[in-house]
């Protein structure tokens, strides 16, 4: 599969497996859903292919074996269950694993995505292993957020930075791989995270981004019910909605911060009832912090209808 934006890194990595100059420890710098995953198993099937002259051919069962995650030298390791971290136990038992002899002859391989959720434990046993890594061993650390990441373990990996595709990159790789559809509506919603937007049907997302449209033009007014709106909205597809509450909220600051004409106004609401000829800018910006935050505790255990109620009011308080 071509992925553009992605070229480059792909041939860097070719060049080091060729010449011999394969690091042990890899930390691919992906914003989340432009490929960063991708890549990874595409690096996966580089060093474990059975076609050395035309790796990765995609075709041997190596090479599909890595596109299934079921090859036996190759280990995933992700948060598990409702976890939001990686644990300590997790790295130990890849460690122990990567100790072990390449069942097939070759590489033993471990991808950590996203790398940025290490617990501090679980950094400290990856970190040893990075220190006195085994022999024909790659460990490839997926992260849109490396920062997070201990400096001890940034400085012991070789960074590879995927840069965001631009929007017509995104927009000719859904076409090619998914069919033709209104994927621009995707984009516009969800950033540009193509691999992300391909999971999504984009009739779902244009109805979803209508219905949150005309709930918030009816929150000001008085015609929608804010308890309402959070109870239907919490039931399904809630981080969707809220990164259309997120789009509707930048794109009025950002109108607010550009249009030379508004003037302004210390209020304690985002809305005035009066249309866009006054915005309160601070508001918005707190209120987009309210979404950030809601999206981001999605995985713990809240009450996301009183959540989600308790920033829509936050709206038209």
């Amino acid at each position: 599969m071509s992925v553009p934006w992605l070229e480059g890194p792909m041939r860097a990595l070719a060049a080091a497996r060729a010449a011999g100059r394969v690091p042990h420890a890899l930390l691919i710098h992906a914003a989340a859903g432009t490929g960063g995953e991708w890549l990874a198993s595409w690096s996966a099937q580089l060093l474990l292919c059975k076609s050395a002259a035309q790796a990765p051919c995609g075709a041997c069962l190596a090479c599909r074996q890595v596109a299934e995650q079921t090859h036996p030298d190759l280990q995933w390791v992700r948060p598990i269950e409702d976890s939001q971290q990686i644990r300590i136990e997790q790295i130990r038992e890849t460690t122990a694993e990567l100790m072990l002899t390449s069942h097939q002859g070759g590489y033993k391989i471990a991808i950590l995505s996203p790398a940025d959720v290490l617990n501090r434990f679980a950094a400290n046993a990856l970190l040893k292993t990075l220190e006195e890594p085994p022999l024909r061993t790659l460990i490839v650390l997926v992260s849109g957020e490396p920062s997070r990441l201990p400096a001890t373990l940034l400085s012991r990996c070789q960074r590879l930075r995927v840069r965001p595709p631009t929007r017509a990159q995104s927009l000719e790789w859904l076409e090619r791989t998914r069919g033709a559809a209104d994927w621009a509506s995707v984009l516009d919603v969800i950033g540009e995270a193509p691999f992300a937007a391909a999971e999504y049907d984009p009739a779902l997302v244009a109805r979803l981004r209508g219905e949150v449209l005309e709930g918030l033009k009816g929150l000001p007014r008085g015609g929608a019910d804010a308890a309402l709106l959070a109870e239907r909205w919490a039931r399904a597809e809630l981080p969707l909605r809220l990164a259309c509450i997120e789009n509707w909220l930048t794109e009025r600051i950002r109108r607010g911060l550009l249009t030379r004409t508004q003037r302004a106004e210390l209020r304690g609401s985002a809305h005035t009832g009066r249309g866009d000829s006054v915005i309160n800018t601070a508001a918005l910006f707190q209120a987009l912090d309210g979404v950030r935050e809601l999206k981001s505790a999605l995985g713990t255990p809240i009450n996301r209808a009183l959540a989600l109620e308790s920033l829509l009011r936050s709206l038209h308080a």
